[in-house]
């Protein structure tokens, strides 16, 4: 049987609650895509990938947070290998999100700096933790 170790243990407890988020964020794309909230294709699309990274990018982070375990990175390198991941899972996500709201928007706001600032950390984590365990 696998053991986490507490600090494992607790971030995929939290990381777990924050598929309701992801629930209500499905919620809000059936709005938006059965036409009870105007938005423009800008939004529509930034939406719908915002969504998609939040799953896909929790799913991943958790994946990730059990594997750092079965590394011998100490230190920021094994933070960095279990949680790069899940704050790009924040970040993608905020940045789709937040660059895309009012009103009309048809092109991004300056949150969209969020993007690049979450695909450096989703690139630092895979690479630290494939080199955690390579060197396991």
């Amino acid at each position: 049987m696998l053991e986490l170790s507490d600090p494992a243990r607790i971030t995929a407890g939290i990381v777990l609650l924050t598929v309701v988020g992801i629930e209500s964020g499905g919620f809000f794309l059936l709005k938006v895509f059965g036409g009870r909230l105007p938005t423009t294709d800008l939004q529509k699309s930034f939406f719908r990938a915002g969504h998609a990274h939040a799953g896909v990018l929790v799913i991943l982070g958790l994946l990730c947070l059990l594997l750092t375990e079965a590394t011998d990175l100490t230190g920021f390198a094994r933070w960095l290998a279990a949680t790069g991941v899940l704050c790009a899972a924040i970040l993608l996500p905020a940045g789709f999100f937040l660059s895309a709201i009012g009103q009309g928007r048809t092109s991004p706001n300056r949150a969209v700096v969020l993007l690049p600032v979450g695909a450096v950390a989703l690139g630092a984590g895979v690479v630290m933790l494939a080199i955690g365990l390579l060197l396991a």
